[in-house]
């Protein structure tokens, strides 16, 4: 076979070609750093590192969620903290307000201490976020949650709480209906109130009852949207009748007993005092807890209470005691939003710790599938540099072995 001069020539130079680009991607890779620079490199590993980059992004984006999320419910922490420490001082009027001695006037600059606490309240649960919406506007708003209207005030938000992704599901806005508007009225259980009460002279002590406790939870109410009344004969005599929520005027006597203040009266797993001196009329209903009791209502009616004037002695200490017993309950349901609120960020804690390391798994898979062996790439780098530069020597000799180099003078 007769390999002429050209043919030589050619392949010779596409060799040289060849090593001369081998060099160039050595040379490529070894400054990037990476092994797998388009998906013909090495299609198995192109499509890990796909998959590893696409989890990192998710991690990414799921961290950018969750700290949005930590800034509004360290924000909506801070509200409610404030919010107890207003009402704290609410309790501390009320209880102030109390004193026997106090006059109306004394009574009524209570009332007004509380009204504007009142204010500074709504204030609170109206808070923006910083961002054009409000800590509690719910499921979404653009105008303030809280509207103070001549019936009181009402929430326009949307009831509910926006969530991150499901990966997460963490709070992005607070539901600001159950956490202002929807505590349990009464003590939780049941509702204690004066529904009659003869006395109106001042000089005449009469009575009043307190919220009651649980006793025995399976026998309260055995019968649905029952209540109970206890109606005063005479000073030392009662009856204690059940009745229909819907129908409060047909009773039905259960019992009758003989009134001793101090001494607790039992009825269906529930005991209340009723203290003072009662006159014959006076009744007084126990009826089931509902989730309808609004903070701001609360203080209205103590305000409301604490203004009013020529009150007899058991007027006076049943509003104190109902109003502290709702003041009591609203703190509660404000105590266990805020509870909630550290609860999401202990949660936040642990999600951006998981998601850290979901982040570090895929970009250890990652760099495992892409990224270079730098000595092994040095050594090669070095073969290749060193092959081409032999190469080119070993060219350069045979090229000068030409007849036109022996006859050229």
């Amino acid at each position: 076979m007769r390999i002429t001069t050209a043919s030589s020539y050619a392949t010779t130079i596409d060799n040289l070609q060849q090593r001369q680009q081998g060099l160039s991607d050595a040379q490529v890779r070894l400054s990037s750093g990476k092994r797998v620079l388009k998906a013909s490199d090495d299609p198995a590993a192109a499509a890990r590192v796909e998959r590893a980059l696409a989890a990192e992004l998710r991690s990414e984006a799921s961290q950018r969620s969750v700290d949005a999320s930590k800034v509004l419910v360290g924000q909506t922490e801070s509200a409610l903290r404030d919010a107890h420490e207003l009402l704290s001082q609410v309790r501390e009027a009320l209880v102030a307000a109390g004193n026997a001695s106090y006059t109306d006037a004394e009574r009524a600059i209570q009332g007004n201490k509380i009204q504007g606490l009142r204010d500074q309240l709504l204030q609170v649960a109206n808070r923006s976020d910083g961002t054009g919406s409000y800590l509690f506007g719910g499921q979404g708003s653009n105008q303030p949650p809280f509207v103070d209207t001549p019936g009181g005030v009402a929430f326009r938000g949307v009831t509910g709480q926006t969530l991150t992704d499901a990966d997460t599901a963490l709070p992005l806005s607070s539901d600001g209906n159950a956490a202002w508007l929807s505590s349990r009225t009464g003590n939780g259980v049941f509702v204690t109130r004066a529904a009659g009460n003869n006395v109106t002279n001042q000089a005449v002590t009469g009575a009043w009852i307190d919220p009651g406790s649980v006793n025995d939870p399976s026998q309260l109410f055995p019968v649905a949207d029952t209540g109970y009344r206890i109606r005063f004969t005479s000073a030392t005599d009662y009856t204690i009748e059940s009745f229909p929520l819907a129908t409060p005027n047909v009773a039905t006597t259960d019992s009758t007993g003989t009134f001793s203040s101090g001494r607790a009266i039992d009825l269906h797993g529930a005991s209340v005092n009723i203290a003072g001196a009662p006159v014959a009329g006076d009744q007084f209903e126990i009826t089931p807890s509902a989730p309808t009791l609004s903070v701001f209502v609360v203080l209205d009616q103590a305000v409301t209470h604490l203004r009013q004037t020529q009150q007899t002695g058991s007027q006076r200490a049943q509003g104190t005691s109902d109003a502290l017993r709702n003041v009591d309950a609203s703190l509660g349901t404000l105590s266990t939003a805020r509870s909630a609120a550290g609860d999401a960020l202990n949660r936040i804690d642990g999600v951006t710790d998981r998601l850290s390391a979901l982040k570090l798994d895929a970009q250890t898979q990652r760099s495992n599938a892409e990224d270079l062996d730098l000595v092994q790439a040095l050594s090669e780098f070095q073969n290749k540099q060193n092959g081409y530069d032999a190469a080119l020597r070993s060219y350069s000799a045979i090229q000068r072995l030409s007849l036109f180099q022996y006859v050229n003078p």
